[in-house]
């Protein structure tokens, strides 16, 4: 099992930042991906940014791309996501999650979220 926490979610005005960070603990996989995503209301769940363990596969969405960027520190076994030029379209819960295996591109092109594992989700508002 995997326990995930996210922080770092808050309210800011348009082209403001905020950085989001997601704790990990429990079981450790050899290979895994870890990811964003986020839900507003009346809107599908999107996914934001993955990265597989090793950091060599990145994806964004096209949404994003530009002004997110994820990272993750493997020796605190924390994700982040730094955001940047925010506007209003981006508000909405953001859930870190976890997919034992790879970052596989056929999993980042499918519009439904698969995960094993995610957070609680942590709330961001863009005000314009």
């Amino acid at each position: 099992q995997v326990q995930l926490v996210e922080s770092g979610g808050g309210s800011v005005q348009s082209g403001g930042s905020l950085r989001l960070s997601c704790v990990a603990s429990g079981s450790i996989y050899v290979s895994y991906c870890m990811f964003w995503f986020r839900q507003a209301p009346g809107k599908e769940r999107e996914k934001v940014a993955a990265m597989s363990n090793d950091g060599t596969t990145t994806f964004y969405a096209d949404s994003v791309k530009g002004r997110f960027t994820i990272s993750q520190d493997n020796v605190k076994r924390t994700l982040y996501l730094q955001m940047n030029a925010l506007d209003p379209e981006d508000t909405g819960v953001y859930y870190c999650a976890e997919l034992v295996g790879g970052c596989l591109a056929s999993w980042w092109t499918r519009t439904d979220v698969i995960s094993a594992y995610r957070g609680q989700g942590t709330q961001v508002t863009v005000s314009s």
